[in-house]
């Protein structure tokens, strides 16, 4: 349990459209500062369960992927489930929020 996998362009497909289990994708950059705040919780969150896998993807390193889907504000969380998108989260919350947020996919 526990490990945040980090995706790319390349193999964003394979990891998250692919997968047999939920997947949340942290789409965030190094600048931003909210991103830094929800990592952690995002960190604690994979440690706690094992039924969603919890993925990041750096935008700015991989342009590709949160163009095709969209994104325009960071972090947004996308959780995927069998190849589409199942929940949107924008921005940073804390930890509580989250886990409520997420608790039909954990």
């Amino acid at each position: 349990m526990g490990e945040i996998k980090v995706v790319t362009d390349a193999n964003f497909a394979e990891e998250v459209l692919m997968s047999d289990k939920p997947v949340l994708v942290d789409f965030w950059a190094e600048w931003c500062g909210p991103c830094k705040k929800i990592g952690p919780i995002l960190q604690e969150i994979a440690a706690e369960q094992d039924s969603l896998i919890i993925a990041k993807m750096n935008v700015d390193e991989n342009p590709s992927t949160p163009s095709t889907y969209g994104i325009t504000s960071i972090p947004t969380l996308n959780v995927y489930q069998g190849g589409q998108i199942v929940k949107t989260i924008i921005g940073a919350k804390p930890k509580a929020a989250l886990v409520a947020d997420l608790q039909p996919y954990l």
